[in-house]
Protein backbone atom coordinates (compact mmCIF):
# COMPACT_ATOMS: atom_id res chain seq x y z
CA UNK A 1 0.00 0.00 0.00
CA UNK A 2 1.45 3.40 -0.95
CA UNK A 3 1.76 6.03 1.76
CA UNK A 4 -0.71 8.42 0.11
CA UNK A 5 -4.33 7.36 -0.41
CA UNK A 6 -4.64 5.89 -3.93
CA UNK A 7 -7.17 7.20 -6.45
CA UNK A 8 -10.52 5.44 -6.20
CA UNK A 9 -10.14 4.83 -2.46
CA UNK A 10 -13.02 5.69 -0.13
CA UNK A 11 -12.41 8.60 2.24
CA UNK A 12 -11.28 7.38 5.68
CA UNK A 13 -13.59 8.60 8.44
CA UNK A 14 -12.46 10.83 11.28
CA UNK A 15 -13.74 12.71 14.29
CA UNK A 16 -11.95 16.02 14.75
CA UNK A 17 -12.51 19.21 16.74
CA UNK A 18 -12.74 22.40 14.70
CA UNK A 19 -12.21 26.07 15.38
CA UNK A 20 -15.99 26.68 15.47
CA UNK A 21 -16.30 24.56 18.63
CA UNK A 22 -17.87 21.54 16.89
CA UNK A 23 -16.53 18.06 16.07
CA UNK A 24 -16.67 16.85 12.48
CA UNK A 25 -16.77 13.48 10.76
CA UNK A 26 -17.54 12.48 7.17
CA UNK A 27 -21.25 12.29 8.03
CA UNK A 28 -21.30 16.05 8.61
CA UNK A 29 -20.61 16.56 4.89
CA UNK A 30 -23.17 14.03 3.65
CA UNK A 31 -25.22 16.68 1.83
CA UNK A 32 -22.26 17.86 -0.25
CA UNK A 33 -21.87 16.72 -3.85
CA UNK A 34 -18.09 16.95 -3.60
CA UNK A 35 -15.82 17.09 -0.56
CA UNK A 36 -12.40 18.71 -0.66
CA UNK A 37 -10.19 17.74 2.27
CA UNK A 38 -6.87 19.52 2.47
CA UNK A 39 -4.00 19.36 4.91
CA UNK A 40 -2.92 22.83 5.91
CA UNK A 41 -1.53 24.73 8.89
CA UNK A 42 -0.96 28.20 10.30
CA UNK A 43 2.68 28.94 9.58
CA UNK A 44 3.70 27.46 6.20
CA UNK A 45 4.57 30.08 3.56
CA UNK A 46 3.03 27.86 0.84
CA UNK A 47 -0.26 27.80 2.74
CA UNK A 48 -0.17 31.54 3.48
CA UNK A 49 0.80 32.30 -0.13
CA UNK A 50 -2.12 30.34 -1.59
CA UNK A 51 -4.91 30.74 0.99
CA UNK A 52 -6.62 33.48 -1.03
CA UNK A 53 -6.65 31.29 -4.16
CA UNK A 54 -8.14 28.46 -2.08
CA UNK A 55 -10.72 30.93 -0.70
CA UNK A 56 -11.68 31.94 -4.25
CA UNK A 57 -12.07 28.28 -5.25
CA UNK A 58 -14.17 27.46 -2.18
CA UNK A 59 -16.42 30.46 -2.80
CA UNK A 60 -16.70 29.74 -6.52
CA UNK A 61 -17.86 26.14 -6.09
CA UNK A 62 -19.88 26.42 -2.86
CA UNK A 63 -23.19 26.96 -4.66
CA UNK A 64 -22.56 23.77 -6.65
CA UNK A 65 -22.39 21.69 -3.49
CA UNK A 66 -18.64 21.55 -2.90
CA UNK A 67 -17.60 21.54 0.77
CA UNK A 68 -14.08 22.29 2.03
CA UNK A 69 -12.43 20.89 5.15
CA UNK A 70 -8.97 22.08 6.15
CA UNK A 71 -7.08 19.83 8.58
CA UNK A 72 -4.03 20.91 10.56
CA UNK A 73 -2.01 17.83 11.56
CA UNK A 74 1.27 19.59 12.32
CA UNK A 75 2.97 18.88 15.63
CA UNK A 76 3.07 21.87 17.95
CA UNK A 77 6.37 20.47 19.22
CA UNK A 78 7.85 21.45 15.85
CA UNK A 79 5.97 24.73 15.33
CA UNK A 80 4.14 26.23 18.31
CA UNK A 81 2.29 28.50 15.82
CA UNK A 82 0.34 25.44 14.65
CA UNK A 83 -1.49 25.06 17.98
CA UNK A 84 -5.28 24.90 18.15
CA UNK A 85 -5.42 28.34 19.82
CA UNK A 86 -3.51 29.81 16.89
CA UNK A 87 -5.90 28.04 14.50
CA UNK A 88 -8.86 29.71 16.23
CA UNK A 89 -7.14 33.11 16.06
CA UNK A 90 -6.30 32.63 12.37
CA UNK A 91 -9.90 31.79 11.48
CA UNK A 92 -11.13 34.77 13.51
CA UNK A 93 -8.77 37.04 11.58
CA UNK A 94 -9.30 35.64 8.07
CA UNK A 95 -12.85 34.17 8.09
CA UNK A 96 -11.92 31.41 5.65
CA UNK A 97 -14.93 29.69 4.00
CA UNK A 98 -14.07 26.21 5.22
CA UNK A 99 -14.17 24.13 8.37
CA UNK A 100 -10.74 24.16 10.04
CA UNK A 101 -10.14 21.01 12.10
CA UNK A 102 -7.29 19.84 14.33
CA UNK A 103 -5.68 16.41 13.99
CA UNK A 104 -3.52 16.50 17.11
CA UNK A 105 -2.88 12.73 17.11
CA UNK A 106 -1.85 12.87 13.41
CA UNK A 107 -3.94 9.72 12.82
CA UNK A 108 -5.91 11.39 10.03
CA UNK A 109 -2.74 12.59 8.31
CA UNK A 110 -1.47 9.01 8.37
CA UNK A 111 -4.81 7.59 7.13
CA UNK A 112 -4.79 9.97 4.15
CA UNK A 113 -1.04 9.90 3.61
CA UNK A 114 -0.67 13.66 3.77
CA UNK A 115 2.69 14.70 2.37
CA UNK A 116 2.78 18.49 2.46
CA UNK A 117 0.95 21.64 3.43
CA UNK A 118 -1.10 22.25 1.47
CA UNK A 119 -2.11 18.80 0.12
CA UNK A 120 -5.57 18.47 -1.45
CA UNK A 121 -7.86 15.44 -1.73
CA UNK A 122 -11.10 15.63 -3.76
CA UNK A 123 -13.85 13.08 -3.16
CA UNK A 124 -16.90 12.57 -5.38
CA UNK A 125 -20.50 11.99 -4.23
CA UNK A 126 -19.66 8.39 -3.29
CA UNK A 127 -16.63 9.75 -1.36
CA UNK A 128 -14.17 8.04 -3.69
CA UNK A 129 -10.89 9.87 -4.26
CA UNK A 130 -10.87 11.42 -7.74
CA UNK A 131 -8.06 13.97 -7.38
CA UNK A 132 -5.07 14.45 -5.09
CA UNK A 133 -2.08 16.78 -5.12
CA UNK A 134 -1.59 20.52 -5.40
CA UNK A 135 -4.18 23.24 -5.94
CA UNK A 136 -1.96 25.58 -7.97
CA UNK A 137 1.50 25.50 -9.51
CA UNK A 138 2.91 28.40 -7.43
CA UNK A 139 1.45 28.11 -3.92
CA UNK A 140 4.13 30.27 -2.33
CA UNK A 141 2.86 33.15 -4.48
CA UNK A 142 -0.73 32.52 -5.50
CA UNK A 143 -0.85 35.65 -7.67
CA UNK A 144 1.69 34.07 -10.05
CA UNK A 145 -0.27 30.85 -10.61
CA UNK A 146 -0.70 29.74 -14.22
CA UNK A 147 -2.36 26.36 -13.50
CA UNK A 148 -5.14 25.66 -11.01
CA UNK A 149 -5.41 21.87 -10.89
CA UNK A 150 -7.98 21.99 -8.10
CA UNK A 151 -10.35 24.24 -10.08
CA UNK A 152 -9.87 22.06 -13.15
CA UNK A 153 -10.63 18.87 -11.19
CA UNK A 154 -13.78 20.38 -9.66
CA UNK A 155 -14.98 21.58 -13.06
CA UNK A 156 -14.52 18.06 -14.48
CA UNK A 157 -16.34 16.35 -11.59
CA UNK A 158 -19.28 18.74 -11.60
CA UNK A 159 -19.63 18.37 -15.37
CA UNK A 160 -19.75 14.58 -15.00
CA UNK A 161 -16.39 14.08 -16.70
CA UNK A 162 -13.44 12.04 -15.45
CA UNK A 163 -10.78 14.29 -13.93
CA UNK A 164 -8.34 15.01 -16.75
CA UNK A 165 -5.31 15.30 -14.44
CA UNK A 166 -6.22 13.28 -11.32
CA UNK A 167 -2.76 13.18 -9.77
CA UNK A 168 -0.19 15.93 -9.17
CA UNK A 169 2.57 16.38 -6.62
CA UNK A 170 1.62 18.63 -3.71
CA UNK A 171 3.95 21.62 -3.35
CA UNK A 172 4.70 22.95 0.11
CA UNK A 173 6.30 22.28 3.47
CA UNK A 174 6.26 18.69 4.66
CA UNK A 175 3.81 17.74 7.39
CA UNK A 176 5.52 18.31 10.75
CA UNK A 177 5.47 14.87 12.39
CA UNK A 178 5.60 14.65 16.16
CA UNK A 179 8.97 13.76 17.71
CA UNK A 180 10.70 13.99 14.30
CA UNK A 181 13.04 16.64 12.96
CA UNK A 182 11.28 19.39 11.01
CA UNK A 183 12.00 18.05 7.51
CA UNK A 184 11.46 14.34 8.19
CA UNK A 185 9.27 12.36 5.79
CA UNK A 186 8.01 8.77 6.32
CA UNK A 187 10.19 6.24 4.48
CA UNK A 188 7.35 5.13 2.20
CA UNK A 189 6.29 8.69 1.32
CA UNK A 190 7.15 9.52 -2.27
CA UNK A 191 6.20 11.75 -5.19
CA UNK A 192 2.75 10.93 -6.55
CA UNK A 193 3.74 11.31 -10.22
Amino acid sequence: MPFTLPLGTEAPDFSLPATDGKRYSLADFAESEVLVIFFTCNHCPYVIGSDEVTRATANRFKAQGVAFLGINSNSINTYAEDSFDHMVARMKEHHFPWVYAHDQSQEVAVAYGALRTPHFYVFDRARKLVYTGRAIDTPRNGAQATINDLDNALEDILAGRPVQTPLTNPIGCNVKWDRKEAHWMPADACDLV
